[in-house]
């Protein structure tokens, strides 16, 4: 079946620089090359749901600016909807980005437009309610999460929260969350315990939700539900380039996956979309840059068959 997912969430311009290694406090380190990229996690993560082949609708917001224009054009250009795209005075989102010569980074993100999205019109609830996923991050304001995430829930559309930045999460969220999507350091910090083994994360989160993708980077993903379903998938294996938005591929992967199985819920159904993310978020780790990077449905289907095909 085909996929409609909804994003709500942030759109920001990349601002990346290369560099040897990645300065410490304090430290002024030499940068190599220097490109602007459309980015934000919302944004990429709508275009990778794009891109992987779902109808993606997003709502969000960009300022009066030159990056503004830019950010609205580069979405419509992979074919998202942005018809909930706002644009309001002042400055659009940014994010200062540093990639080394081992594919890690560091990001600080100035959230200038995205922080005045604090309301959703009829619109944008209409969008919502027709949609089979709604894809949610942390990068908006929360109360604005919050909405959308109870107006899915009203709607029957599954509830997808990518808890990204790392934050404690309000229990009126959590419980409107049908699938919180998570690396190990947000894990830890959403589910409040020192650790940093799957089990326990996993074991930790679904005292709050009732189902957890934890994802692992180079070492795959892992799943739990309160069923009791734990499973594990292995990644891809690569040569890495940049892991910039790898983890938005996977997300927007995960979505368009969960959303073309009809929310299906088995042990065969979650390892199939898992391995998908998973190849998703590789095939975009061979390529610089963030939403530039985020592979086509093609390149996501030709290396999980590689990978995986043929693999109980």
């Amino acid at each position: 079946m085909s996929a409609h997912v909804v994003v709500v969430g942030s759109t920001n311009l990349d601002l990346v620089v290369t560099t040897p290694q990645l300065p410490r406090p304090g430290e002024t380190v030499l940068g190599e090359n220097f490109r602007t990229v459309p980015g934000g996690k919302g944004a990429n993560q709508a275009v990778a749901a794009a891109r992987a082949g779902a109808a993606c609708d997003f709502v969000g917001a960009v300022g009066d600016d030159a990056f503004g224009t830019q950010l609205r054009e580069s979405l419509v250009g992979a074919g998202v909807d942005v018809r909930g795209l706002r644009t309001v005075p002042g400055a659009s989102g940014v994010a200062l980005i540093a990639v080394d010569r081992d594919a890690e980074n560091f990001i600080v993100v100035a959230p200038g437009a995205n922080g005045a999205l604090t309301e959703l019109d009829a619109a944008d609830r209409s969008a919502i309610a027709a949609a089979d996923v709604l894809l949610l991050q942390l990068e908006v304001p929360l109360s604005t999460v919050v909405r959308a995430a109870d107006w899915a829930r009203a709607e029957g559309a599954t509830v997808v929260l990518n808890a990204a930045p790392a934050a404690v999460l309000p229990a009126q969220l959590l419980e409107l969350v049908d699938v919180l999507v998570v690396n190990e350091h947000e894990a830890a910090v959403v589910a409040g315990v020192f650790s940093d083994d799957p089990p326990v994360l996993l074991d930790a989160l679904l005292e709050l939700v009732p189902r957890v993708v934890l994802t692992l980077g180079a070492r795959g993903a892992a799943y739990g539900d309160r069923r009791g379903l734990r499973l594990t998938v292995p990644a891809p294996q690569i040569d890495a380039v940049d892991t910039t938005a790898a983890g938005d591929a996977f997300t927007g992967a995960l979505a368009v996956g969960w959303a073309e199985r009809g929310g299906a819920v088995t042990e065969d159904t979650v390892t199939a979309t898992l391995r998908w993310a998973c190849a998703a978020g590789a095939a975009c780790a061979q390529r610089p840059g963030a939403s530039t990077a985020l592979p086509e449905r093609a390149a996501i289907d030709a290396l999980y068959d590689a990978t995986y095909r043929g693999t109980p």
